[in-house]
């Protein structure tokens, strides 16, 4: 089977190697929307060529778009159909937003979902103008840069459609192509809600030290530090396997070793996350429709 590339930011934004559409939209500019649209434009994308739907932008976004010039809910006899369309509403909110948004996909627009749960089948239905969708679920740490994104196109994505693609979302972290639109849902519960389940055990480790008389305060900065510094070191040694990272942590017979006891026991840490993990799937195939 041909290998899915991978792509990350480091890797895409050279001028030299770094494509950008002659025109965007982004249609929801809350914190994850707001987070790729300062990605791009730090990337280089020339504030110009977007325009920006919202209609209840967040004071960051309205001052970002007076400081650097972009076109914020202009009047509809003034809106084009872009070569890219963002859609980054709410799952909620589509609905309500359909009817303004089709206006924006034409014949020749790509359009690029990051609606939880909504399926390309579903905004083809929505948006009866368009041709060529690519649904993608990126996470939260795509606000500094390193998120990571998985995504699944249609077959009327063309070879430049996908490396639009690729250059807009590697512009925040790292850049999965997916062989099936099927296992979004599957990215959805595993990195999409991930950083939650991380942010959860922050929350778990600080309240055990805190059980065993550390100050509430310096447990969860304890906790915090830990989990920072684990994962920089992750990012740091990308070629080596996190089971041998957590067995260089382990000593024989040592704190490590007992505390490992219990999280990979019957009822630990592995059932728990599967179970965890199932249920987020369970509820993106819910929001599907």
């Amino acid at each position: 089977m041909r290998a899915i590339p991978r792509f990350d930011r480091g890797a895409t934004l050279g001028n030299e190697m770094h494509i950008w559409p002659q025109s965007l939209a982004l249609v929801g500019a809350g914190k994850m929307g707001g987070a790729m649209l300062k990605g791009w434009l730090d990337g280089g994308l020339a504030p110009s060529r977007v325009v920006l739907v919202d209609p209840s932008p967040s004071p960051e976004i309205v001052a970002l778009a007076a400081a650097r010039g972009l076109a914020l809910n202009p009047p509809a006899a003034d809106r084009k159909a872009p070569e890219v369309l963002i859609l980054a509403v709410k799952p909620q909110m589509l609905d309500a937003a359909a009817p303004g948004i089709a206006e924006l996909a034409g014949a020749s627009t790509l359009v690029v979902s990051i609606i939880a749960g909504k399926t390309i089948a579903n905004l083809a239905a929505r948006l009866p103008d368009a041709r060529a969708f690519v649904r993608a679920m990126p996470n939260t740490p795509a606000a500094v840069g390193r998120g990571i994104t998985g995504a699944a196109a249609n077959g009327a994505v063309t070879a430049r459609q996908r490396e639009l693609t690729e250059a807009l979302l590697s512009a925040v972290g790292r850049f999965e192509w997916l062989p099936d639109e099927a296992l979004i849902d599957a990215v959805t519960a595993v990195s999409g809600s991930g950083p939650a389940y991380v942010f959860a055990l922050v929350e778990a480790l600080a309240e055990a030290g805190a059980a065993l008389g550390l100050a509430d305060d310096l447990a969860m900065r304890l906790a915090r530090a830990t989990v920072e510094g684990a994962g920089e070191l992750m990012h740091r040694e990308p070629e080596v396997a996190a089971s041998r990272l957590r067995e260089n942590v382990t000593s024989p017979a040592g704190t490590t070793a007992a505390a490992l006891a219990v999280l990979r026991g019957d009822g630990g840490l592995a059932p728990l996350m599967r179970r965890a993990v199932a249920a987020a799937h369970k509820r993106a195939g819910e929001l599907a429709g």
